[in-house]
This record gives structure tokens, C-alpha cells and sequence, in this order.
């Protein structure tokens, strides 16, 4: 028995097919407050705990950076790497915040890349003026337990992990500034 398929029918085929796999890759990119990933950034176990402590030499010139000495302050904590396409975009939204939050906010941004190579430059790339490190063994990203690139966490002036946030798409600066201002 032979089945012809006409030309029709095969590029209509595709092109549900090519359909069906976009909508399939492009659930990993979901909008902020809906989804497994907001739905588990919600769930995430440092929410209401303590900021974990860390410390690390500052890449990029700006010393010794420990969440300790931000007591009082309201702390940003981004997770990122180098080969993280989501974290290329929300660099310059970092900055932003900086910029406009200096003073008020701490912001700092680890690196969970396997190598110290290309960090300085990625943030000299995107002109990042706050602190960068490097977490050499993951032994901060094993306390913060980041599940996502990037991962951030927005800590309260008592030290105190209130808000937390899993990837990044276009826009969530506004929701993470209104965040850090109910809590300054």
C-alpha cells in the first residue's frame, strides 16, 4: 500500500510543526509572576531567612566586598555568567539601579562561571560599577542556592531575604524597583 502526501499537506505539516517547537522553547522564557519559574522563585527557601554571609575580593577594583558590612541597607544579589544570554540583558538594567538607587542600595554581582577568565571584562562590556566576584568553589551559590541564570535576591535592611527572582525577561527592573522601594 503506497500514501501520497501531497505538497500541501507536507508544508502545512511543517509548519505546524515548526509552531508547536516554538511554543515548546519558548515557555522557558515566561513573564514575570506567572509560571513554574515565578512560581518557584516564590517558593524559594531563603524568603524570610537571613542573607547568607559571603566575602570575596572585588574584581573590579572596589575591595572587599561582605553583605555584612550592608547592614542598614537594602541589598541587591545577582548570580550571573559569562555565557548567560538572559544575564547579558539584565546587566545594563543592573546598572540602572545602581545608578539611580547609589547610596540607598547595595548592589553586588557573582559570577558562577567555572574560570576567572572574561568576568572583569563582562562587566567592563556593560560598564557595571558595582562590585563583581567571583564564586570560585560555589560556596556562596551553595547558601544562596540560585536555580536559574540569573538568579537575584533582594535582601532588607535587617538582612533579610524578602524577594527573590529566577531569569530575567524585558521589563522586571520595574517590578525588582518596586520591590527595593517598599523596603527602603
Amino acid at each position: 500500500m503506497t500514501t501520497t502526501v501531497t505538497k500541501g499537506f507536507s508544508t502545512k505539516l511543517l509548519t505546524i510543526g515548526a509552531l508547536a517547537a516554538g511554543l515548546a522553547l519558548g515557555a522557558c522564557g515566561e513573564p514575570a509572576g506567572e509560571g513554574p519559574k515565578a512560581a518557584e522563585a516564590a517558593k524559594h527557601p531563603l524568603i524570610g531567612q537571613p542573607a547568607p554571609a559571603f566575602e570575596f575580593e572585588s574584581l573590579n577594583g572596589q575591595g572587599k566586598v561582605s553583605i555584612e558590612k550592608w547592614k542598614g541597607k537594602v541589598v541587591y544579589v545577582d548570580f550571573w555568567a559569562t555565557w548567560c544570554e538572559p544575564c547579558k540583558k539584565s546587566f545594563p538594567k543592573i546598572q540602572e539601579l545602581f545608578t539611580k538607587y547609589k547610596g540607598q542600595v547595595e548592589v553586588v554581582g557573582i559570577s558562577e562561571d567555572d574560570e576567572n577568565t572574561g568576568i572583569k571584562e563582562f562587566g567592563e562590556q556593560f560598564s557595571a560599577k558595582f562590585p563583581l566576584g567571583w564564586d570560585k568553589g560555589k560556596d556562596i551559590a551553595g547558601k544562596w542556592q540560585p536555580k536559574s541564570m540569573p538568579a537575584s535576591f533582594v535582601v532588607d535592611k535587617q538582612g533579610v531575604v524578602r524577594f527573590v527572582h529566577l531569569g530575567y525577561h524585558d521589563g522586571e527592573e520595574a517590578e525588582i524597583e518596586k520591590e527595593i522601594k517598599s523596603l527602603l
